[in-house]
């Protein structure tokens, strides 16, 4: 098995809750360093052009989006789980919420001019009809009070004893806002949550080397994708092996990624695609949040 290669940039939140995976987990891993918005050409030869990050590379293998990412490291490494309560229905349910943070906390870091102007400008792109950033600043201390409760028994992680997938999803929202001038602010009046933060701070980063893009793309080239070729059978899709797709994602419905489709069940799309530099890769998503049409 390839080691995992992490295509990311220091600032980005979603890129430091897999880069705790990798920690959690006590993963040697390749560090690749990409712009921080579009273009990322050799980023684009691997996805065929999707543009968040972080992404996952395994060889041939390439994975969007945290939930799919986090979804395959488990499999390739399951101990120390991700899950280690058994609660994946209300991680996942917890997730979502996070993600419902995350968004609040960036709209915060607008107002702030803690990201670049330029990541500003092609973040807002992204946003039907822009932001409130003063709506949000008030409701944000509500949702950190949320929080703040569900360790006011003095456990020690969300669910329990053991940090699981719930925490890293809840933690890099918090990590961006505090890591930054005036973001901390935010975070002053909360009495459990900095120490819970520590500790999820302390699973570290796992064994990072880095490399450089051109290195990615040729062990692509160089590899054979893995995926399993499956589409659940009577998918009211009506979408079939083989198929040319188009899968984007359903929150702002742009850069659509085609391909071949090779993977349709309830949790993951994944498509084979050919590129010039890369070779024959399979792209993969998480079914949640994702849109996946024929054409």
């Amino acid at each position: 098995m390839s080691e995992p290669i992490l295509h990311h940039y220091d600032i980005s939140p979603y890129a430091e809750k897999v880069r705790l995976m990798m920690g959690l987990k006590k993963l040697r891993w390749r560090s690749v360093h990409i712009p921080v918005v579009m273009p990322k050409p050799d980023l684009t030869a691997l996805t065929g052009g999707f543009r968040l990050t972080p992404v996952l590379q395994i060889g041939a293998d390439v994975y969007c989006d945290t939930k799919v990412i986090a979804h395959q490291l488990e499999r390739d490494h399951p101990s120390p789980t991700l899950h280690p309560q058994g609660h994946t229905a209300i991680e996942r349910g917890l997730a979502h919420w996070a993600e419902t943070l995350f968004i609040d906390l960036v709209t915060v870091g607008f107002g702030l001019g803690i990201f670049p102007p330029d990541f500003v400008e092609d973040r807002q792109k992204l946003l039907p009809g822009g932001v409130n950033v003063d709506l949000v600043k008030a409701l944000v201390p509500s949702k950190l009070g949320l929080l703040e409760r569900q360790l006011e028994d003095g456990r020690p992680y969300l669910l329990g004893d053991a940090v699981s997938l719930a925490d890293l999803s809840a933690y890099h929202p918090l990590w961006a806002i505090g890591s930054v001038p005036g973001g901390e602010a935010l975070l002053a009046p909360l009495k459990r949550i900095p120490s819970w933060m520590e500790r999820i701070a302390s699973l570290g980063h796992g064994e990072p080397v880095e490399i450089n893009s051109g290195e990615a793309i040729e062990i692509a080239r160089r590899s054979t994708p893995r995926a399993e070729t499956r589409v659940d059978a009577g998918a009211p899709s009506g979408l079939r092996v083989g198929d040319r797709v188009q899968v984007f994602p359903e929150a702002y419905g742009r850069d659509p990624v085609g391909g071949e489709l090779v993977t349709l069940d309830a949790d993951e799309i994944a498509l084979r695609r050919t590129d010039p530099r890369a070779g024959e890769v399979v792209v993969h998503f998480p079914r949640e949040g994702y849109l996946v049409l024929k054409g």
